[in-house]
């Protein structure tokens, strides 16, 4: 076979980081249900606990199952290496951990998933991490918001719920001059839509739970390193640049090079504070992302078929999707995704919240759920559920306001979603 990097996307999708169990000959991963793992004699065990050696050592840090997984999710979005955790929300704080110190900041795009925001305002002031707000529509808001202590920018590709596109090489020259990554959390593109380090992103993240496994079956998370970044520049990153006390003095970007970060969040964040994806769950995210590209294709036609019907619905006042031609974020999206403008769309109801409410009740096909990216159409209304913790204010910022109607469009037929929606708002 070609060298993996010349491969097609579909045939990464389900060959990268595979191949038949050296034991069984069984062609599929296995599921490694093992807590541990037998070494070869004392000096292999010490070898691989002072890092001089790759292997496994415990399942909680690695696990082979985990390992398809990581250098799948790796070669699909063209980075040096990856980390598969619990969850989307176990990536994004074990990035920040490995990246962060007390007091530091980091600047955020408001136009986030309500649990980042809640994530970011809340659970991280008790690590004394801070978060600096930016407009996404305004990338000079990122320029300006930036302080001797800013570490990091985060943004996502595609906005949740709100279905905005970022500009993410505009954010991404900033953060280059800041001498600061840029995260972006790729969840709502996936990377068959968009590949963020393609247009200078440092670190991707995504949950898994959404379309990279697409079938609502299971919970991970991932981080990605897209070795781009330069962590020992000018030392405002210890973790990475100065001697390691857990690993008697190495500095993990002078040893492991452009996929140092990937080894620091394994064997530093995650090994301390352990948010372990299962081989269970693993092993189901990896089936699933062997069709990530047929899904992919058939989320954002159905979701553009969905959008247009909407658009001309008399008992819709808007619609936010970026695949529609005159959208304000169209022109981004051919950029960014061009393959697609991906699942998610929202919609405000004449009636504003109750009529949103009524609306969700009154679906038969839609399952009335906080998720995205499963092979069914889901529906919620962001304001009651999801970004029901945030600010009347925060809301409309995330793009969660009162008359705000969410859907995931899924891959049934068109047709049947399309006479879904319409017997729905009958009765709104």
């Amino acid at each position: 076979m070609a060298e993996m990097k010349d491969l097609g996307f579909d045939t990464k999708a389900i060959h990268a980081g595979a191949a038949p169990d050296p034991t069984t000959g069984a062609r599929a991963t296995p599921i490694y249900q093992t807590t541990s793992y037998v070494f070869d004699d004392a000096d292999h065990a010490a070898s691989l606990f002072g890092l001089q050696a790759f292997g496994n050592i415990y399942t909680r840090i690695m696990n082979p199952t985990q390992a398809v997984l990581e250098e799948k999710t790796a070669a699909l979005e063209g980075g040096t290496a990856a980390l598969a955790v619990a969850s989307g929300h176990a990536a994004q704080a074990i990035v920040f951990h490995t990246i962060m110190e007390p007091g530091d900041e980091f600047i955020a795009g408001r136009n986030l998933y309500g649990g980042s925001i809640n994530q970011f305002n809340h659970a991280f002031k008790k690590f004394d991490w801070n978060v600096v707000w930016a407009d996404i529509d305004d990338p000079k808001s990122f320029e300006n918001a930036i302080s001797p202590k800013t570490k990091a920018i985060f943004i996502e590709s595609i906005a949740n719920p709100g279905g905005a596109v970022t500009d993410i090489a505009a954010i991404a020259e900033i953060a280059r001059r800041a001498g600061v990554p840029l995260i972006v959390d790729n969840t709502l593109a996936s990377p068959y839509l968009c590949r963020p380090i393609e247009h200078g992103a440092d670190i991707v993240v995504h949950s898994l739970s959404k379309f990279m496994g697409g079938h609502g079956n299971s919970i991970g998370g991932v981080i990605v390193d897209g070795g781009t970044f330069d962590w020992s520049r000018d030392g405002r990153y210890p973790t990475m640049s100065e001697p390691c006390e857990s690993y008697h003095g190495l500095k993990l970007h002078e040893t492991f090079g452009n996929f140092a970060f990937a080894i620091a969040c394994r064997v530093l964040a995650l090994r301390d504070l352990g948010p372990a994806i299962s081989p269970m769950n693993a092993f189901l995210i990896l089936t699933g992302m062997e069709t990530l590209s047929l899904r992919m294709k058939k989320h954002s036609k159905n979701a553009l078929a969905v959008a247009k019907y909407l658009n001309d619905h008399d008992k819709v006042t808007w619609v936010s999707y970026a695949g529609l031609e005159g959208d304000k974020y169209h022109d981004l999206a051919e950029k960014y995704c061009p393959k697609g403008a991906g699942a998610v769309l929202t919609f405000g109801l004449k009636g504003g919240h109750d009529a949103g409410v009524k609306l969700v009740d009154g679906v038969e096909m839609f399952s009335h759920l906080a998720n995205i990216g499963d092979t069914r159409s889901l529906i919620i209304h962001p304001a009651s559920t999801t970004h029901s913790q945030l600010t009347d204010e925060q809301k409309v910022a995330a793009g969660a306001g009162p008359d705000v109607v969410r859907l995931s469009v899924g891959i049934e037929s068109k047709k049947d979603i399309i006479a879904d929606l319409e017997q729905a708002l009958k009765q709104v």
